[in-house]
């Protein structure tokens, strides 16, 4: 198998494909359309070879996409991630591979809507969605509906489990008192992510330290923002991180405060033990809803100001009484793991692999 994909950096289609590879009962090679980073690394430590393609533009990787791909001899083609599709779609059908499959994550509503894209969707046997919600844009835009199925991203909760010392080295590093309750939020900075809420609520937390992780262009802003509320003291900047297991270590209490999100990154946080706030988490509204709320995680209320203020107290007062000690891990159930994800993807290539495998999306 060849796994396509934009970059290796740190973003969540990254960790996905790392994830996914490390659990798929076939050989792997993966090839980067950037130059990688940590996540390359990472898979090179696990023994999988990774290429690397740099091109000016999609198209132009094409070319090369195709002469790495019938050199390799690869059996299956699946491409992650938007551009990587495009690019990885054209290129495997030119190298003459018929099981080509496509995941896509994130998928702005206007991305897909043109001939190009719906014309190289077409040299593809299925396209895995990450989320109901693109699967939606993707019929939205003429993908036949046999041609889409869900697997929803995972986590490895095994990854994020609490370790002390981690917690004691994360907190000595950035100045913040082991005694000090922490309040934390992981996610790029930018506009969208609406982490102007969170620094807001914990200038009225008193005594409350925010450790927010992640970079962007709003990282500027977010501190100048810290001044204006009177607590640049009380909040660390840790910036973007490989893995956050260590910095949600250092944490106590985790909020999510954005409104345009799947919610993975609150999954970490209860699987490393942390009481989790969100204003969007898919997996576990799903549960609420079906009457299997996980313990230690809320929503918070749309439209109400007060309502991560008035929780993040709620959540610092609890833990004081229970001094401090850790929840225990949690997860969203089964079809959030990373095993069963990559269960679900092994079923697809098989169908797909069949001669009879062109309209089987849902089937799979």
């Amino acid at each position: 198998m060849l796994h396509v994909i934009s970059a290796l950096a740190e973003g969540g289609p990254e960790h996905q494909l790392r994830l996914l590879v490390r659990r798929l009962p076939h050989e792997s090679e993966v090839v980067t359309l950037s130059p990688p980073g940590a996540v390359a690394a990472a898979l090179r430590a696990a023994g999988v070879r990774v290429h690397e393609v740099s091109a000016r533009h999609d198209l132009a990787a094409v070319g090369p996409l195709r002469r790495l791909i019938r050199r390799g001899r690869f059996d299956l083609v699946h491409a992650h991630a938007h551009r990587a599709c495009l690019a990885g779609r054209f290129a495997a059908r030119l190298a003459g591979v018929p099981c080509v499959v496509a995941t896509e994550h994130h998928l702005d509503p206007d991305a897909p809507a043109g001939r190009l894209y719906l014309a190289g969707e077409r040299l593809g046997r299925v396209t895995i969605a990450a989320t109901p919600a693109v699967a939606g844009r993707l019929r939205a835009c003429g993908v036949p509906d046999g041609r889409v199925t869900v697997i929803p991203k995972a986590v490895a909760a095994e990854e994020f489990r609490y370790d002390p010392g981690l917690r004691h080295a994360v907190r000595d590093r950035l100045g913040i008192a082991p005694d000090a309750p922490v309040v934390g939020g992981v996610g790029r900075l930018e506009p969208g992510e609406r982490f102007d809420r969170l620094i807001r609520a914990v200038a009225e937390v008193p005594g409350a330290v925010l450790l927010l992780v992640g970079d962007g262009s709003a990282r500027t802003a977010l501190e100048r923002l810290a001044e204006i509320e009177g607590i640049a003291d009380r909040v660390r900047f840790a910036g973007a991180v490989g893995h956050p297991r260590a910095m949600l270590s250092a944490m106590d209490v985790f909020a999510s405060p954005g409104d345009h999100t799947f919610g993975l990154v609150v999954l970490e946080a209860i699987a490393a033990g942390l009481p989790a706030l969100y204003a969007r988490c898919t997996p576990l509204e799903e549960l609420a809803e079906a009457r299997a709320a996980v313990g230690g995680s809320r929503r918070l209320t749309p439209h109400d100001r007060e309502s991560l203020p008035r929780q993040l107290r709620a959540e610092l007062l609890c833990l004081a009484e229970r001094h401090f000690a850790r929840l225990p891990p949690r997860t969203a159930g089964r079809r959030y793991d990373a095993d069963h994800q990559a269960a679900a993807v092994a079923r697809v290539y098989a169908c797909a692999s069949r001669p009879s495998g062109r309209a089987l999306g849902h089937r799979c």
